[in-house]
C-alpha cells in the first residue's frame, strides 16, 4: 500500500520479492540543462530537434570560438527516435525577456511612417502596444541602442545587434478605415531584401471587442516561476492564451468599439492609437548572475568550461554553488518531482558530474525515486579520469532508479564542423529511445543490436575484458569498443547494490512502463463506486494490457488480484479500492555460456 494517502487519487508501490541470495501512450525524457535562448525554468515539451532549435537555439559563439551546449546534442540524439521531449531551461539569478514598444504612426486615417528618434519606455511613450519575447536572456536584444526602435542598423536595414536567435518586428499593413494593420515577427538577422519571417499575423485590432484583437489572437499571457526553491510552481499570468512562439503582447492602446453598427469608424481621432508602418527591434533582456549571458561570455573573470573541460564549472555555471547554477537546478528538478503535471520516464541533467555536481546528481535521483515513474542516466566523472574513479562515484548510491555508463565518447557536432567529447549520458538517452523505437522499455538498451552508438568516433579510452568486468562488477555500465563494430553500451545496470531483478534497466523500465499505464487508467475510477462492478472494469484495463506487454517477451508471468479477497469490509469503508499485481518479469541473457566438449572419434554424442 501506499505509505501516505490523504486526498483523492491513484497510489502505486513495489514489493521486490525477486532477490536473489547473496554471492503505451508517447512518454518523453526530460532534459535540464543551460540553452541559448528559450523561457527560463519552464518546462517546454517539443516533438523535433528542429522546434528545439526553433525555440532554443543550437550553436553560439563565447569568445573567439563556437560552442553547443550539451544541452543541444542530447537533444539531439534523443529527438532522432523519440517523438516527445521536455526541456527545462537553466538560467541563474535575475532574467527576463526582452521588449519593444510598438508606436503609434498615424493619427490622420493615413498610415505614416515613423521618422522620429529613439522611443521612450516610461508612461508617456507614444506606443500603440508593447510585444514581449517569450525566450529570456540578453540574447534575445537585437539593439544596440536603450529603447528597442531601429536606431542601430547597418546597410539594408541590417540590424547590428540582431542575430539568428533573437527578432525584429515589423508592421507591414495598416487599414485605418477598419482600424486593422498586420504585424510580421522577423528573425533579428536578417535585411529589408532578404526578410526572414517567422510569423505573420494579419487583420489585427486594437478594438478589444473585436476578434481580431491583438491579445486575442497573439496571447497576451506567460508562465512566470514563482514559489521558493524547495517548492518551486509556474504561475499562469495573462488573460490570453499564447498563439504565437515567440511574443506575447502587453499594454495595448485599446481603442474600443473602433467601427459602429454600420462598419463605419466612430472617432476619426481613434487612428492616433494604430501602429505606424515600420519595423524595431528589442531590448531589455536580463540574464542571470555575475554578468553571464547565457552564451558563455561573461563581465567577470569567471572561466566558462565546455565539453571535456567540464569541471566544478561545467558550461558557464557553477553547479555547487546557490545563485551560480545550483539554485535553477534544484528548482528545475523540484517542478519535474510533480509527477500529475510533468508526464516524463526519464532525467537527463548532461553536464552535471556526480564527483563535482554530487548534490545535484542526488536530487535528480531522489525525484525519480519519490516519483516512481523516472529514471535517471547519470554521469560518474569527468574527462580523463580513471576506471576506479569512476566505479567510486557509483558506490556512493544504492538505487535502480539511475544508471551511470562510462568512459566518454567523442561525436561529431554538425554545428560545428568538429569532433567534441560529451559525457556519457549525452549519447545515452538516444540509446534508450532507440531502444524503445525499435523494441520496447523492456528490452536492454545495450549490445550491438540495440546499443550502438552510431554516432560515436571513438570512445575516450578503448576497454578491455577486464576493465569491463571492473566497471560492471561496481555497478558501472561500461562503453566497449570493438574492432569493425564501434562503439556500444556494453551493460545495462542499475545503481541498486543488492541482486534482484531490479538490478537490471530493463526490469526498472518495464515497471515504470506498467506503473503509468495502469495508474493513468485507473485515475477514471477515483469516485466510482466502491462495488464488485468497478473492480471488473479495472481487470478488464489491466489484464488485456499485462497479456500484450507479456506477448511482446515482457513477462514471463503475471496475476491481477481485485476482488473481495483484498477489498474487504475494512478496506473499503475507508474508502480504499486495494489491488495487487504479480509479475515475473522477462530476464536478458546477458552471460552465454557455451560448453565445447573435444570427444575421440567413434564416441557417441549425448542425446
Amino acid at each position: 500500500m501506499a505509505e501516505k494517502i490523504v486526498s483523492p487519487g491513484v497510489f502505486t508501490s513495489e514489493i521486490d520479492q525477486s532477490f536473489l541470495p547473496a554471492a503505451i501512450g508517447e512518454i518523453g525524457a526530460a532534459i535540464v540543462g543551460p540553452t541559448v535562448k528559450g523561457p527560463a525554468l519552464v518546462p517546454t515539451v517539443v516533438s523535433s530537434y528542429s522546434e528545439y532549435q526553433q525555440i532554443f537555439g543550437d550553436s553560439f559563439k563565447s569568445g573567439s570560438s563556437y560552442f553547443t551546449y550539451l544541452t543541444s546534442l542530447t537533444a539531439q540524439q534523443y529527438l532522432k527516435n523519440a517523438g516527445q521531449l521536455t526541456v527545462v531551461r537553466i538560467l541563474e539569478g535575475v532574467f527576463g525577456g526582452a521588449t519593444a514598444l510598438v508606436p503609434t504612426g498615424s493619427s490622420d486615417g493615413v498610415g505614416q511612417t515613423h521618422t522620429g528618434s529613439a522611443l521612450d519606455y516610461s508612461a508617456n511613450a507614444a506606443g500603440s502596444f508593447k510585444l514581449n519575447t517569450v525566450a529570456d536572456g540578453r540574447v534575445m536584444n537585437s539593439t544596440a541602442g536603450l529603447n528597442g526602435f531601429d536606431t542601430g542598423v547597418g546597410t539594408n536595414n541590417i540590424l547590428i545587434s540582431g542575430s539568428k536567435d533573437n527578432l525584429r518586428w515589423e508592421v507591414s499593413n495598416q487599414n485605418p478605415t477598419k482600424g486593422t494593420f498586420t504585424l510580421l515577427i522577423r528573425q533579428g538577422n536578417d535585411s529589408i531584401k532578404r526578410k526572414q519571417i517567422l510569423e505573420t499575423w494579419n487583420n489585427l485590432s486594437l478594438d478589444p471587442n473585436s476578434n481580431n484583437y491583438i491579445s486575442k489572437m497573439i496571447g497576451d499571457s506567460y508562465n512566470s516561476i514563482a514559489g521558493t526553491e524547495s517548492e518551486p510552481y509556474l504561475e499562469y499570468v495573462g488573460n490570453y492564451p499564447p498563439k504565437s512562439k515567440y511574443v506575447y503582447v502587453s499594454d495595448v492602446k485599446d481603442t474600443v468599439d473602433y467601427l459602429d453598427e454600420n462598419g463605419s469608424r466612430r472617432d476619426n481621432t481613434l487612428t492616433g492609437s494604430l501602429p505606424g508602418l515600420n519595423s524595431g527591434s528589442f531590448v531589455g533582456g536580463l540574464n542571470g548572475y555575475a554578468g553571464f549571458d547565457g552564451l558563455g561570455n561573461t563581465t567577470g573573470t569567471q572561466a566558462y568550461n565546455f565539453y571535456d573541460k567540464i569541471d566544478a564549472n561545467s558550461q558557464g555555471f557553477n553547479v555547487n554553488v546557490a545563485a551560480q547554477g545550483k539554485t535553477a537546478y534544484n528548482k528545475a528538478l523540484n517542478l519535474l518531482s510533480n509527477q500529475d503535471e510533468y508526464d516524463i520516464n526519464m532525467i537527463l541533467v548532461p553536464g552535471v558530474l556526480q564527483d563535482v555536481h554530487s548534490a545535484v546528481i542526488s536530487k535528480a535521483i531522489d525525484v525519480c525515486e519519490d516519483r516512481g515513474d523516472c529514471f535517471v542516466i547519470a554521469d560518474p566523472v569527468v574527462y580523463g579520469s580513471t576506471i576506479t574513479a569512476a566505479t567510486g562515484e557509483a558506490a556512493d548510491y544504492d538505487s535502480n532508479y539511475a544508471a551511470m555508463y562510462w568512459p566518454w565518447v567523442q561525436i561529431p557536432d554538425n554545428q560545428l564542423g568538429r569532433n567534441v567529447f560529451v559525457p556519457p549520458s549525452t549519447v545515452m538517452g538516444g540509446i534508450y529511445s532507440f531502444n524503445d523505437t525499435v523494441a520496447h522499455p523492456w528490452f536492454a538498451p545495450a549490445g550491438l543490436n540495440r546499443g550502438g552508438i552510431d554516432i560515436a568516433v571513438q570512445a575516450e579510452r578503448k576497454l578491455t575484458h577486464s576493465n569491463r568486468d571492473e566497471l560492471y562488477d561496481a555497478n558501472v555500465n561500461p562503453i566497449a569498443t570493438f574492432p569493425g563494430q564501434g562503439v556500444c553500451a556494453w551493460g545495462q545496470k542499475t545503481l541498486q547494490k543488492k541482486s534482484s531483478a531490479l538490478d537490471r534497466v530493463n526490469v526498472r523500465r518495464l515497471l515504470i512502463k506498467l506503473k503509468k499505464f495502469i495508474a493513468s487508467s485507473s485515475r477514471f475510477l477515483v469516485f466510482e463506486q466502491n462495488n464488485a462492478a468497478t473492480r471488473r472494469r479495472f481487470l478488464n484495463i489491466v489484464n488485456p494490457y499485462m497479456e500484450q506487454v507479456q506477448s511482446n517477451s515482457g513477462l514471463n508471468a503475471f496475476r491481477v488480484v481485485m476482488d473481495e479477497s483484498n477489498n474487504t469490509p475494512d478496506v473499503v469503508d475507508r474508502n480504499i479500492l486495494y489491488g495487487q499485481i504479480f509479475v515475473q518479469p522477462t530476464r536478458t541473457a546477458e552471460f552465454i555460456v557455451l560448453d565445447f566438449t573435444v570427444q575421440p572419434t567413434g564416441a557417441t554424442f549425448p542425446e
